[in-house]
């Protein structure tokens, strides 16, 4: 494929691919904790009788903290698609274009085992911003392109 003739752009390819796979992971991840701790959202997940699925039906702080991990993945990988997409065809510098899509990943790698163990801030904000940052300068890097204009 022409594409992963473009050591960026396969490069960004196995990054998105990476970071998108974790985040799928949080849907399971999230059955897991809701089911090891009989917390369900919707009356027709709860199992056993009547009475054992009222007290299922039921929030739980460890599933919710799940759910808030994956919401923060969704709003922080998604732009990284669209932003390092178009980076990664602009031309930039292999070896910078590299550091942007690793330390993307790495933020979120860390950001999910500081949310999910969890670890004492700052450790999940540091993380967080990192990779807002990391995006936010390939945004950047694209607009000093001007080919918006």
């Amino acid at each position: 494929m022409v594409f992963y003739d473009d050591p960026v752009f396969a490069s960004f390819a196995t990054h998105a691919t990476v970071v998108l796979l974790k985040m799928m992971l949080m849907g399971p991840i999230t059955g897991f904790y809701r089911f090891s701790r009989k917390a369900f959202s919707n009356p027709e997940d709860c199992m056993g009788n009547k009475e054992e699925a009222k007290k299922s039906l039921r929030t739980d702080a460890s599933v919710e903290r799940v759910r808030r991990c994956h919401q923060n993945d969704i709003e922080n990988i998604l732009p990284f698609l669209g932003v390092g997409l178009l980076y990664a065809l602009s031309g930039p510098d292999p070896w910078i274009a590299l550091l942007h899509f690793r330390v993307f990943l790495a933020s979120r790698i860390v950001h999910t085992i500081a949310y999910l163990a969890p670890l004492p801030q700052p450790t999940r904000a540091i993380a967080y911003l990192l990779g807002v940052l990391s995006t936010f300068s390939m945004a950047v890097a694209v607009m000093r392109l001007r080919i918006f204009v």
